[in-house]
């Protein structure tokens, strides 16, 4: 993702104009940076805004996995698991309970 966008939605939430997606969308661009605490930080506040958002979870997830705290990747896949299942996201519920299940073999 170019980095103007990053710098468009940091303005944006800068100027208070915040909102789940732009969040969602900072921490997926700055995972990508591994800039993982950054990266979590958005996401984590992405589901303070909407606790029901399947991808925040999945995305959440997957950063703690890639910096290797896998207690808190489980609990964020288990918990986006049910979320998306009590909501009708089926296929994102199924991609976290796999992942979950693996991380607790690990």
């Amino acid at each position: 993702m170019p980095a103007g966008i990053r710098e468009a939605l940091e303005k944006q939430v800068a100027e208070g104009k915040d909102n789940a997606l732009c969040r969602l969308t900072l921490g997926r661009i700055l995972g990508g940076e591994d800039r993982l605490d950054e990266a979590i930080a958005h996401l984590v506040r992405a589901l303070e805004l909407d606790p029901d958002y399947s991808a925040a979870y999945s995305a959440l997830g997957k950063a703690y996995q890639r910096k290797g705290d896998t207690a808190r990747a489980i609990e964020t896949f288990g918990k986006g698991a049910n979320v998306a299942t009590r909501k009708g996201d089926l296929q994102a519920a199924r991609q976290m309970q796999v992942l979950h299940r693996k991380l607790n073999k690990g």
